[in-house]
């Protein structure tokens, strides 16, 4: 069993309190317990790699995980 720092998590959520555009990248970075800025780094890269894909999933992301405050 697994034992989180900040309580009960309800799964993948975006994180409003420490967004830079949307949330995505550090409510992933919560989720997975990463730092946020590698995780913003690594989609900067994955964007300049395959920037449609990129932009695609991370607007579907935005949309579709539910907002964690």
């Amino acid at each position: 069993m697994t034992s989180r720092k900040y309580g009960v998590d309800h799964g993948l959520r975006k994180d409003l309190v420490h967004k830079k555009i949307s949330g995505v990248c550090a409510g992933i970075a919560r989720h997975f317990d990463l730092p946020t800025f590698g995780v913003r780094a690594a989609t900067v890269v994955l964007g300049f790699m395959m920037p449609v894909a990129t932009v695609v999933a991370y607007f579907v992301a935005a949309l579709l995980m539910p907002n964690r405050y």
